[in-house]
């Protein structure tokens, strides 16, 4: 044969020559007059396609028949290898020289789909190959196909997979941006219909971008969602924490998993294409193209609907779809819902919806049907659909629909939307065939209606998935503007209150939202009332008030439900035969629905008060609806944050009660607690007699036989002689008032812990600063605070120690302070009578000097504390020892006064033997009332130190005390102070009286074993 081109199909002895595609027209002459011949013999070209597929399957070894082009045009000679037959893995694939730049198959094994991880590196292509001049290269292949529709036709229905056909469907379906308006016009026809908005793909793609989902509010909550709350197995209580069982919802409305949801489209849409095939099929090549052509227009119509999202709108959608498919003259489509009592029920979410309608016509009125009731009800409860030529002679027709809506109903198809787990969703009806067929729905119908209808099942229970979410979210977001508000709003019940009934008519719109508040300590039942009502939509007033009359059923309800602890949801209180109830005279109000429920005090388990919801409302409608079990669960929510915001609100209002009459109080205490002016004016007009007249310079100084009058008149002395008074400005009155108050605030009826021991300490610390010289080396400030701190550091002194008020866990100074109780306590009382009026001893320093100054107060006070003392002692020894002590360091210095302040409060210690027994004598009086306290009221057995049946041990104790406390004190401020020497001296002569004593006790024990925060001072 004389050609420049090798026929790739094979030619075997069993089989004639195969002819070739219609692309044959493209080889030699003698190629086409065989073409021609075997054209001749008439043979289908399906067949053809049939026995190309059926063609060997083992591939050559020796490779793939090559297509070789002469430049010359001559006969090329030789032998050739035989070609190989195309395999149906490798339809449509080029050989290894037919490679067309830009062609996608470049490089492509035989079999092997292009792209793929084996395709070998692209060969280059010669350029003057053309698709044309490879009879099998995909564009011709695909060429021909669209000349052979009827093969490619009959092609697919016999050997697309399930799987080609759902990648076919989903990307059919799925919306795009762009969307030419010229390829198919014919999809949903005109009309009527066009007028809502479809007119073709692109008008469906339009639509699906042109209505975003409307907002979505409470008055749908209809359908089941999740639990909010549970009760706890362990105490009965309300708890957000759900189990995976029990937050479940009822299988006939529960959400699938995503995974599952993703794929339902697929599945589903390949049942109903095939169907559709089929009847393609069945209807023969002949009639092929208006069936294409009504299978077009139906994907169409899922398309419109596919990527829909609003749950009203995509009904709508749905209802024009199946009047246009159906003829019929009205469409109606009922959602499955819940009701209060948890009972499934149907209600039209649009009703009537004929050609032209706007959604808005279409929800203006609204039905509730009853499950297994009417036509529509024994759809929903059976699951089978109906075709009823005549309504009115069917038994299960209810004319009273007609009657409501003066329509008259002749024919009837009713059939359920199912979702992908078979369960119903909704039911879609039409009414009323128009056209031919005597106004009689045909089986025709049925089965587009429910090809249809599968579909929409899907995208239904899709919507409703979405506005779930939404709704969901939308509970979340209210519940968490809730808690929030626990945590900021607290100073005031009104203000709470308020804020929490516009944040629940926000999310649920009602005619009145009450919050009663219940007061055990009140007459009446309710003390306070706060309610805001909606007399007229979209206005709202507010009032607060606590008198029954105004809504007497509101009130007798919230009664009710405070007595009872349960929620009670009433759909119309006038049907509900418990009460005798009044008659309300209130204009058009009239109480209808009632949702009540307690807000209870967890911890305590108490009702602290009721909320209640009257009358909800239909959003766009405003006709009163029922609650429902969704607007319970968040009622209930909503009662526990409303409980945790009263209760925390009534707590800040206590506390703020609490603290104005303490405020009150320390205005009377501090009035009583400073000194009288008369006192104030004897002191001042009183001669001062000098510091060596009154002994004050002396470290052996004994307070024993002087008046009460002489103390304070030697407190200024002090302050007269460190010339205190003239370098801070500060008036003589002023002193002399702060004297007399300080004075005033020790406790008379304690035994050592009173003003005269404020005073010896603090003509201890005058006698270190100028007989121990200590004032050469501080400043005036230090001095002033450390004369301050001496003379206040026991400031109401209660007459025992720290450890008691440890033992002591509800104590007040120990709920206030953690640790130093009374030191802190007399910090307080120090600071308190410096700002009381006539007493502000630091008036003339600047910001910085009073921040200094309190500062240096309050550590010299607290310093006081011996278990303080402890822990400041050791580097304080290790400096003085090692003679790194530098006065220059502030930390050095703040050392050196917290020491000089222990070493004036024990000072007592230092005195002459007969001062320092009576001393012994009072701290050991006040010790052994502490203890006797302490065996009466804890039940606990004191410590010898405590214990007045072991008066014996005083002198061990007191040995202890002076080796453990007081002699390393002394001697490291004799280092610093050598002019301090006298301390020593007397606290080691001291000592050695104290240890004589110590024979004559029996059992000698451990001089530390009995110390304790004070000792024996």
């Amino acid at each position: 044969m004389d050609s420049s081109l090798v026929s790739p199909f094979p030619s075997s002895p069993s089989s004639p020559s195969r002819a070739l595609p219609p692309t044959a027209p493209l080889l030699p002459e003698t190629s086409r007059a065989a073409a021609a011949a075997a054209g001749s013999r008439q043979r289908d070209v399906a067949a053809e396609a049939v026995e190309w597929q059926e063609q060997q399957q083992q591939e050559d070894d020796e490779g793939c028949a090559r297509v070789v082009v002469a430049d010359s045009g001559a006969e090329r000679s030789g032998a050739r290898s035989a070609p190989r037959p195309w395999s149906r893995a490798e339809l449509p694939t080029l050989s290894p020289r037919c490679r067309i730049p830009g062609a996608g198959h470049s490089g492509s094994e035989p079999g092997q789909r292009p792209g793929s991880p084996r395709d070998p590196a692209p060969e280059p292509a010669p350029s003057h190959l053309e698709p044309a001049a490879c009879p099998h290269h995909p564009r011709a292949v695909e060429a021909w196909l669209d000349d052979n529709p009827d093969f490619a036709r009959s092609y697919f229905v016999r050997k697309a997979t399930r799987e080609m056909i759902n990648v076919w469907f989903e990307e059919r379906v799925r919306p795009v941006v762009s969307v030419d308006r010229t390829s198919s016009s014919r999809g949903v026809g005109g009309g009527a219909l066009g007028h809502a908005g479809a007119t073709g793909a692109g008008g469906a793609v339009d639509g699906c971008r042109q209505s975003p989902p409307r907002k979505i509010s409470a008055s749908e909550f209809d359908r089941p969602l999740r639990p909010l709350l549970m009760e706890d197995p362990s105490d009965g209580s309300l708890t957000f924490v759900l189990g995976t069982e029990a937050a479940a919802p009822r299988s006939w409305s529960s959400p699938r998993p995503h995974a599952e949801a993703s794929d339902v489209p697929g599945r589903a849409a390949s049942g109903c294409v095939m169907a559709m095939a089929t009847s393609v099929s069945a209807h023969g090549v002949g009639s092929s193209r208006s069936v294409s052509g009504e299978r077009e227009r139906f994907l169409e119509l899922v398309k419109d609907i596919a990527c829909r999202l609003d749950v009203v709108t995509l009904c709508h959608r749905i209802l024009l779809h199946v009047n246009q498919v159906l003829t019929a003259d009205r469409c109606s489509l009922f959602i499955v819902r819940e009701d209060s009592s948890q009972e499934r029920c149907l209600v039209s979410t649009l009703f009537d919806v004929s050609l032209g309608s706007t959604p808005e016509q279409a929800r203006t009125s609204w039905l509730r049907l009853a499950w297994g009731k009417g036509i529509v009800g024994y759809v929903a409860a059976t699951g089978n659909g109906v075709n009823i030529p005549n309504a009115y002679q069917d038994p299960r027709f209810n004319v009273e629909v007609d009657l409501m809506t003066g329509y008259k109903t002749q024919s009837v198809l009713c059939l359920p939307i199912k979702d992908n787990k078979g369960e119903i969703v909704g039911v879609a009806q039409a009414i009323n065939k128009k056209g031919n067929n005597e106004g009689k729905f045909t089986e025709k119908d049925e089965r587009e209606f429910g090809a249809y209808l599968a579909f929409c099942g899907i995208v239904l229970h899709n919507a409703q998935l979405y506005e779930d979410s939404l709704l969901e979210n939308r509970r979340n977001q209210v519940l968490l503007e809730l808690a929030s508000l626990v945590c900021e709003e607290q100073s005031s019940l009104e203000e709470l209150v308020g804020r929490i009934i516009d944040i629940i008519l926000s999310f649920m719109p009602c005619q009145r939202c009450a919050v009663f508040i219940a007061d055990k300590d009140s007459p009446n039942i309710f003390s306070r009332v706060f309610h805001k009502s909606l007399e007229v939509p979209g206005v709202a007033e507010n009032t607060s008030q606590s008198e029954s009359q105004s809504h007497p059923v509101s009130f007798i309800y919230a009664e009710f439900v405070m007595k009872m602890l349960t929620l009670l949801n009433i759909p119309d209180v006038h049907c509900d035969n418990r009460f005798n109830l009044p008659v309300e005279e209130r204009g058009n109000y009239r109480t209808k629905s009632l949702l009540c429920a307690p807000i209870q005090n967890r911890k305590k388990n108490e009702v602290i008060g009721v909320c209640q919801l009257v009358n909800k409302l239909e959003e766009g409608a405003g006709e009163v609806r029922p609650f429902n079990r969704n607007d319970e669960q968040f009622v209930e929510a909503f009662a526990i944050f409303c409980g945790m915001a009263i209760r925390n609100t009534r707590m800040y209002e206590a506390v703020a009660r609490a603290v104005a009459k303490q405020t009150v109080t320390l205005e009377v205490l501090s009035y009583h607690a400073i000194a009288h002016e008369d006192e104030c004016a004897k002191l001042q007009t009183t001669s001062v007699p000098s510091a060596q007249s009154l002994n004050l310079l002396d470290f052996t100084f004994s307070d024993f036989g002087m008046a009460e009058e002489l103390t304070a008149v030697g407190s200024l002395r002090m302050l007269l002689d460190l010339s205190l008074l003239q370098t801070f400005s500060i008036p003589n009155e002023v002193a002399c008032r702060w004297i007399l108050s300080v004075r005033k605030n020790y406790r008379r009826n304690i035994a050592y812990h009173n003003w005269r021991h404020a005073f010896n300490t603090g003509q201890c610390m005058f006698t270190v600063l100028v007989t121990g010289q200590a004032q050469n080396v501080l400043t005036p400030l230090e001095m002033l605070c450390l004369i301050i701190a001496a003379l206040s550091h026991d400031l109401d002194h209660r007459g025992f120690n720290n450890s008691y008020i440890k033992n002591r866990s509800d104590h007040p100074l120990a709920t206030l302070y953690g640790h130093s109780m009374l030191e802190h306590h007399h910090f307080d009382q120090c600071l308190m009578l410096l700002n009381s009026p006539g007493n502000e001893m630091l008036s003339s320093l600047s910001v910085q000097e009073y921040r200094s100054a309190v500062g240096m107060i309050e550590h010299a006070i607290l310093s006081t504390d011996l278990a303080t003392y402890c822990k400041n002692r050791g580097e304080f020894f290790s400096l003085v020892k090692d003679g790194t002590f530098n006065l220059e360091d502030q930390h050095h210095r703040k050392l050196l006064r917290a020491m000089m302040m222990t070493a004036c409060d024990v000072s007592a210690i230092t005195k002459p033997w007969p001062v320092q027994q009576k001393i012994a004598e009072l701290v050991a009086s006040e010790f052994f009332d502490q203890g006797d306290r302490e065996r009466q009221e804890l039940h606990v057995e004191p410590t010898d130190m405590m214990n007045r049946e072991k008066r014996d041990k005083i002198p061990t104790i007191q040995v202890g005390f002076i080796d453990g406390i007081c002699l390393p004190l002394y001697e490291a401020l004799s280092c610093v102070f050598p002019a301090c020497a006298p301390l020593l001296s007397g606290c080691q002569s001291n000592r050695q009286n104290w240890e004589k004593l110590t024979t004559r006790c029996d059992g000698q024990q451990d001089p530390g074993a009995e110390l304790n925060d004070d000792g024996l001072k």
